[in-house]
């Protein structure tokens, strides 16, 4: 049985519509991505990371596509997330922040953009718990997957073969038993599940799609 986990991702400027997704993913999901955006390292704006809100039980992961993960550290700190993504290509040291957040038992994770070498930033995948693979549109849900960020699995485990690796962009039922074959421990999935008839069924269809064996047809 394979163990990779399909989480729902959450991306949104509407308090509401956040509202109505947390609700959406309530009655199956046990763990979500919160994907927040500053407007200026992706292109769209989200709601702030201080409007972020979950269930109690829930594992929350929190992608933060940022230009400046510093200025939020303090409010992820006080949120205590499972998990912290940053992007690797900031320019800032996330080491510090890192150590920050893993002393406030919140696990550290770096997002890798598509053009992003792995051999780049090999302190920070290193130092994370989870990094993570982008393969789509930043900031965009419903874009298509660049199934060529694969290639990055074997690179990143010859760094830290410890880390949970994850991907973002374009998973839904054609992609996710490659995705899985490739080595990944998460898939995040945003419109196949939020744009779902049925929401539930559909997360039911990608668990049994990451557990058939053979090639994709």
């Amino acid at each position: 049985m394979n163990t990779t986990q399909i989480v729902p991702t959450i991306l949104t400027n509407n308090p509401e519509e956040y509202k109505k997704l947390i609700a959406m993913y309530q009655p199956f999901a046990k763990r979500i991505q919160v994907d927040i955006a500053d407007g200026t390292f992706a292109p769209d704006l989200t709601i702030p990371v201080n409007n972020v809100w979950w269930p109690e039980g829930w594992e929350v992961d929190v992608h933060m596509m940022v230009v400046r993960p510093s200025e939020h550290l303090p409010i992820i700190l006080q949120l205590k997330p499972s998990l912290c993504i940053f992007h690797a290509e900031t320019g800032e040291d996330l080491l510090p922040m890192f150590d920050q957040l893993k002393a406030n038992g919140i696990k550290a994770g770096v997002a890798l953009m598509k053009p992003t070498f792995p051999g780049d930033y090999k302190e920070f995948i290193a130092a994370a718990d989870h990094v993570l693979v982008f393969a789509g549109d930043i900031g965009k849900q419903g874009s298509k997957a660049d199934m060529l960020q694969t290639e990055k699995v074997p690179l990143i485990k010859a760094i830290n073969p410890n880390a949970e690796i994850g991907w973002d962009g374009g998973a839904n039922l054609q992609t996710t038993r490659a995705i899985v074959h490739a080595g990944f421990d998460v898939i995040n999935v945003g419109s196949a599940l939020s744009t779902a008839q049925d929401p539930s069924a559909m997360f039911e269809a990608l668990n049994a799609e990451i557990d058939k064996r053979g090639v994709v047809l």
